[in-house]
């Protein structure tokens, strides 16, 4: 979601990851070197395809126009460096991103917002709701977040339900308005 467009090689969505040679980059299986069928039936039965999540991710970001863009990306602070919190915007539509950068632990972390950069007052806060998994929370300036390895958050601002189309939401925030270096985004 930090950027609006992203490849994939071939068989990264079963989780392939055999390096090509130790502490190389590219993978042993690579399309790069050959064509190779991949059994993605039996792949989706034993859980070892992240397809749902990105076919997920995919249908977020066609959804918020904030996420289809690279303007208006604003970093927020968490108080754990394995924890990374941005939020991206586009005239109503505000999405939060918080996530685990880390693969093997649980992390726990606050997350402090700068309000103004999500449209907001300081001591205002407001209901995000969580794409991935649906739920509602009331977020203000700190927020305690814990998330599993390679967790994350996608909330959209201003959201409650999943009923309201993403930008026709009943609380009206501030339009955004470019950082410095930046460019309008309307």
């Amino acid at each position: 979601t930090l950027s609006p467009t992203w490849g994939i090689y071939s068989g990264y969505e079963l989780c392939e990851n055999t390096p090509l040679r130790d502490g190389g980059e590219e993978y042993l299986d690579s399309e790069k070197y050959q064509l190779r069928h991949r059994d993605w039936e039996t792949a989706e039965r034993e859980g070892r395809t992240i397809t749902p999540l990105i076919t997920r991710l995919n249908t977020i970001r066609r959804e918020n126009p904030a996420l289809r863009q690279l303007r208006d990306l604003h970093f927020h602070h968490a108080d754990k460096e394995e924890v990374i919190a941005y939020s991206k915007r586009r005239g109503s539509n505000t999405v939060l991103v918080v996530a685990n950068l880390d693969p093997h632990h649980t992390q726990e972390a606050t997350v402090s917002l700068d309000m103004p950069q999500l449209g907001l007052d300081w001591h205002e806060s407001v209901p995000v709701r969580d794409e991935l998994t649906g739920e509602t929370y009331q977020w203000g300036r700190a927020n305690y977040v814990r998330l599993e390895p390679g967790g994350a958050h996608v909330l959209v601002v201003g959201r409650a339900s999943g009923s309201e189309p993403p930008g026709e939401h009943s609380r009206v925030l501030r339009p955004s308005s470019p950082s410095i270096g930046g460019s309008p985004t309307a």
